[in-house]
């Protein structure tokens, strides 16, 4: 036990502390307000150091109840309290002051006060007053965890140098912080680089060997580099002792995503999930892979079982969002999509949710606006780019998307997905059909089976009245494949040629695979009629084609408008 001191009072501050060193958050909350009270009634009966433990204590059981704005009160009314305190010399700790020392040893720590006021911050989504906080604290003085704030948050906010400044420190101070690291490679600092930093505990310490590879597969993730970013995980995945890692599967699946090989990412991902059940990184990427192949029972699924590990995430609501979009509920995918970018403004998939649902309801303008963001904080992923594109070719700024699809392809690269991409907005203006015929011929030639490309080249031998061609590409892309759309294009191709039993077939094999597909049904109706194919139906079939079936069709809204629309969240701009 603590010595006893003048006043009995003093042990009183000493048992608020021991409640709240043992976790006894809402006993200290009670009592420690009740002598704020007292303290209040007649100042004399507690000294300024002890005011500022009360405080301090009071505080954190706020915090610990999530009643952030009350916390942020009483940590400054703290601070100011900690600054009188400094004033009066007596309780500065000096050598030969025995009375002193004590106490200041166990006066809760002014740069932790300010840490947790911070965090209070960005829990009410005030990152600029985070960051006021935390950088009013001399960097001498600044531990690992405010810098990895700091950092966290001046990336956020755009501050890219500051940011890089912060993330090293973490790293000099703990090199490895493998958080910090991928801050930085995000950050386009040099993977070479960033090991340098790590370089002394690799080689210090056994098995850790794998690390500089593990550093250089994320670089390549960082550069857009798919490839060989999927080429090093797997080396690294193959390695006894990193053999079925959750994580390393996770960026696995996400970047057979990322380059558009979406059966692979879906195996990864259920490989992922059977390792570790309570997985929720990552499962939004799943589910909305899940939907866009029409399994829109495993998708309410997978959000079940999502909402029922944590609804605190954005996971689980972007899932719940992508079976509404599927199910071409937009309004409600819409107000889903809001609520995950509440819980998570970061959240990539969010923003492209909200974004599409904006867009299919006649909503462009404001659907850019996610797509930007989207692209802001993802600037390798070639479906945000996608998104913000079809906006473009949706209010007929076709200028605007080529300027797009051509930046698109000079930062990431000439590769089936920015060629098709490209051919995607040439084909809209009359202009450059050939020039569009020739980029989808080369993407094809890369990957004879990139879905995308073999959809755009059969829309534009449909244009040709090409059928014979067009059926015998779509039979090559389906030999190692089956996959909805490239099965209901061939059956109108087939329908085109005549060939009605065959095409009744591939109608069939489309719904099969996704029963939702509503184009394949209207396909399947004419044959019934069995109505011969008339010029008028052609054309109707290209249309068909160009909506590819994967992103809905474009509507001004729908039954649930309103019940959804006054719930409707906006993200906030920084």
């Amino acid at each position: 036990p603590a010595p006893r001191r003048s006043a009995a009072s003093m042990s009183v501050v000493e048992h608020v502390r021991e409640m709240a060193s043992a976790g006894l958050h809402s006993n200290v909350r009670l009592l420690s307000g009740l002598l704020l009270t007292m303290s209040g009634n007649n100042p004399e009966l507690f000294s300024p150091s002890q005011k500022y433990q009360l405080l301090v204590y009071h505080a954190d059981s706020l915090f610990h109840d999530k009643e952030y704005r009350n916390a942020v009160s009483k940590y400054t009314m703290a601070l100011q309290q900690k600054k009188a305190l400094s004033k009066t010399s007596k309780v500065r700790p000096s050598t030969g002051n025995a009375a002193s020392t004590p106490q200041s040893q166990c006066l809760p720590s002014e740069i932790e006060v300010k840490y947790k006021m911070a965090e209070c911050y960005t829990m009410l989504k005030q990152d600029k007053d985070a960051i006021a906080i935390l950088d009013g604290i001399p960097s001498r003085q600044r531990t690992p965890k405010i810098n990895m704030m700091l950092a966290n948050l001046y990336k956020k906010a755009g501050q890219e140098r500051s940011s890089v400044t912060s993330y090293k420190e973490v790293l000099r101070q703990c090199p490895l912080a493998l958080d910090a690291i991928l801050g930085l490679l995000s950050l386009s600092v040099k993977g070479a680089e960033v090991a340098s930093m790590t370089i002394n505990v690799i080689q210090s310490i056994p098995n850790l060997d794998w690390l500089s590879v593990w550093i250089k597969a994320y670089a390549f993730v960082h550069t857009g580099d798919n490839t060989r970013a999927i080429n090093t995980i797997c080396s690294l995945e193959k390695k006894s002792l990193l053999r079925d890692n959750v994580d390393l599967l996770g960026s696995l699946a996400d970047l057979y995503f990322r380059a558009g090989d979406n059966k692979n990412s879906i195996l990864k991902f259920e490989q992922a999930q059977m390792l570790d059940p309570y997985l929720i990184k990552g499962m939004d990427v799943y589910g909305y892979l899940l939907a866009r192949e029409g399994r829109l029972e495993d998708v309410e699924n997978l959000g079940c079982r999502l909402f029922n590990i944590s609804d605190q995430h954005a996971e689980p609501w972007v899932v719940s969002g992508c079976h509404s979009f599927y199910g071409k509920r937009y309004s409600r995918a819409l107000y889903l999509g809001a609520k995950a970018i509440q819980l998570n403004s970061n959240s990539v998939q969010a923003l492209l949710l909200k974004g599409a649902a904006l867009r299919n309801m006649g909503r462009v303008q404001e659907a850019i606006i996610h797509f930007r963001e989207a692209i802001r904080l993802a600037p390798c992923r070639l479906d945000c780019y996608e998104g913000l594109i079809e906006c473009y070719l949706a209010s007929n700024s076709i200028r605007e998307a080529m300027v797009m699809a051509n930046n698109v392809y000079k930062t990431l690269g000439a590769n089936a997905q920015t060629l098709t991409l490209l051919a995607t907005v040439c084909l809209e203006d009359p202009v450059t059909q050939e020039k569009a015929k020739t980029l989808l011929d080369k993407a094809l030639t890369q990957r004879p089976d990139y879905i995308k490309a073999v959809v755009k080249k059969a829309e534009l031998l449909s244009r040709e009245q090409k059928y014979e061609d067009g059926i015998a590409l779509l039979r090559n892309a389906l030999a190692n494949q089956s996959d909805c759309v490239l099965h209901r294009i061939l059956g109108d191709f087939l329908v085109a040629v005549n060939e009605y039993q065959e095409a009744m077939d591939q109608y069939s094999i489309a719904l099969s695979l996704d029963p939702n597909d509503q184009k394949s049904l209207e396909g399947m109706q004419k044959m019934e009629k069995e109505e011969s194919p008339t010029d008028a139906t052609q054309e109707e079939d290209v249309d068909d084609m160009e909506g590819s079936g994967e992103e809905g069709d474009l509507e001004g809204s729908d039954s649930e408008a309103a019940q959804w629309a006054d719930q409707e969240q906006w993200f906030g701009m920084q």
